[in-house]
């Protein structure tokens, strides 16, 4: 099986079983986004405690590469501290540019990488972890 094939297929079982959809309490730091391109629209929620990332749940609708992005943020940075968090986002965005990433604690996450060989999809890729960014800068 070629790399093209196995990223093809983690992305469409993110998408397909997205991991972390759905909601949490009132209590939670909510960020909506959409993408006026293409018309992907999230909700990520995000439960925070003591500068750290508890929990993370989405909802939204979008392409693969935009729900399946999310699904896989929101698996990578649960658990993590802000600075954490932010640090696997700026990693993310050079993976999107072409940068050579690697994603150890989540390998998932690299199977995105030939997003940035398509520019119009890259802010599909991004959006949720813009949120994510937007959500912990809100908290600060």
């Amino acid at each position: 099986m070629q790399l093209d094939d196995l990223y093809r297929r983690v992305i469409m079982d993110h998408y397909k079983n997205p991991r972390n959809r759905g909601t949490l309490d009132a209590e939670a730091v909510t960020i909506n986004l959409n993408n006026p391109t293409c018309g992907d629209r999230i909700s990520l929620q995000l439960q925070v405690e003591e500068g750290k990332v508890v929990d993370a749940r989405f909802s939204g609708e979008g392409c693969s590469i935009s729900l399946s992005s999310a699904s896989m943020m929101t698996e990578a940075v649960k658990g993590r501290s802000f600075e954490e968090a932010i640090s696997l986002a700026e990693r993310f965005s050079g993976l999107m540019k072409g940068e050579p990433v690697e994603f150890e604690e989540n390998e998932d996450i690299e199977a995105l990488s030939g997003v940035n060989k398509f520019p119009a999809r890259i802010k599909c890729a991004t959006l949720a972890w813009n949120a994510l960014r937007k959500g912990i800068e809100q908290q600060q």
